[in-house]
């Protein structure tokens, strides 16, 4: 289009040539002369519009030329301001998400089978990175830091006293002494062989065998006979003797510093041990190990639940209205106020990025883009500029002929 809107320029300088040198004997030719005139200085003024917008006119720092590359930063800051007043509005966001049916269009995108699996393929793409950069000695001492800060740091004492008392107070501490009673009623019926030689050993040796077995046979006996007792009387001494020490260790728990100190100790030594945090950082490995490879199988129970529980989102954003309004309100909320707190940043993304362009690689840019327009402008102006010259030359020589 270069090519032809200058060749359209030096067809009518030509054309004026030839006119301007044949119109004494042929006077018609004064018409074609001047429309040719009037198309040159057409053309030559388009050109020189149109060159003056992205650079100097023969490298001429000629006054108001090189519009764009000397205002480049400028266009910049008026787009960005556009783009904010304009577009980055809360009313003209709120409207235009208002009149969209957000969730519902959600809900039926999701119900595809193959978009609720493609929604938990980069799911597990993004959640599996996001645990790979995880470097595991800061997860193991934030782990670490949230135990001492609420599970150490706070006394445990007071709040095991009471809740004990309270558990003490409604008897659901007897069921666990049945289940432990019972537990050691079974042990000895199926291990009667481990009382053989439980004391006989310790007897001097002059002592018959036969007096061993005895004695070995009566700690047997006794030991399953007491332990019937406390199974068949539920004010056993024994059963009333562990209350009251459950009772008086309720209270020591709250009241007593001393039984509060020790047991505070305890907490912090068995925390403290290099066998407790090893403990957890193993288990911070496993489960990271795990859900790695939960992740990255396609065929993991763990991916087949979530592609089902996004069906099934799907299914609720299309058919329950409640939902799909507190969705759409949300969303709408959430955007409005994203728009409002950081519009002006947003719209500085366009500013910045002008701000760091080339001026003549921005104006190389914008040139390509508007293109061939450019060039229909200079070879209007060549048109217009031919029938203005005709126009003016024909009405004068009317006038004055």
């Amino acid at each position: 289009m270069k090519a032809v809107a200058l060749g359209a320029l030096i067809g009518m300088a030509v054309v004026f040539a030839v006119a301007f040198a044949f119109e004494r004997s042929v006077p018609w030719l004064a018409y074609v002369r001047a429309a040719a005139e009037g198309g040159m200085v057409g053309a030559l003024a388009d050109w020189f519009a149109v060159t003056a917008l992205f650079r100097h006119p023969f490298g001429i720092p000629i006054p108001h030329t090189a519009i764009i590359p000397r205002r480049k930063d400028e266009i910049g800051q008026t787009l960005g301001d556009f783009v904010e007043t304009e577009f980055l509005r809360g009313d003209v966001v709120r409207r235009r998400l208002e009149a969209t049916p957000i969730a519902a269009r959600l809900g039926e995108w999701l119900t595809e089978p193959e978009h609720a699996e493609r929604v938990v393929v980069e799911g597990s793409a993004v959640a599996a990175g996001v645990l790979r950069a995880l470097s595991d000695d800061d997860v193991q001492g934030i782990i670490e830091q949230l135990a001492r800060e609420h599970l150490i740091a706070p006394e445990w004492g007071p709040p095991l006293g009471e809740w004990l008392s309270r558990i003490l107070a409604s008897g659901a501490h007897h069921e666990a002494v049945d289940l432990g009673v019972d537990t050691i009623a079974a042990w000895l019926n199926a291990n009667r062989a481990a009382f053989a030689g439980l004391v006989s050993r310790r007897l001097p040796a002059w002592v018959p065998s036969i007096a061993a077995r005895l004695v070995d046979e009566t700690v047997y006996t006794e030991a399953v006979r007491f332990v019937a007792a406390v199974q068949a009387d539920p004010r056993h001494p024994a059963r009333l003797a562990l209350d009251g020490y459950l009772e008086r260790l309720a209270t020591n728990l709250q009241h007593d510093p001393s039984t509060i100190g020790r047991f505070e100790d305890a907490k912090e030594s068995v925390f403290d041990s290099p066998r407790v945090r090893e403990l957890a950082a193993e288990a911070w490995n496993t489960a990271k190990s795990g859900l790695l490879s939960a992740l990255e199988d396609p065929g993991s129970a763990l991916r087949a639940r979530a592609a089902d529980a996004v069906s099934d989102l799907g299914v609720r954003l299309t058919t329950d209205a409640a939902a799909q309004h507190r969705v759409d309100t949300w969303v709408v909320d959430a955007a409005v106020f994203l728009v409002e707190r950081y519009r002006h940043d947003i719209a500085s993304l366009i500013t910045d990025t002008v701000e760091r362009w080339d001026p003549d690689e921005t104006t190389e840019k914008i040139e390509l883009m508007v293109g061939r327009d450019l060039q229909y402008i200079r070879l209007n102006g060549t048109i217009v500029g031919a029938l203005a010259g005709l126009a003016v030359f024909s009405i004068a020589h009317a006038l004055l002929g």
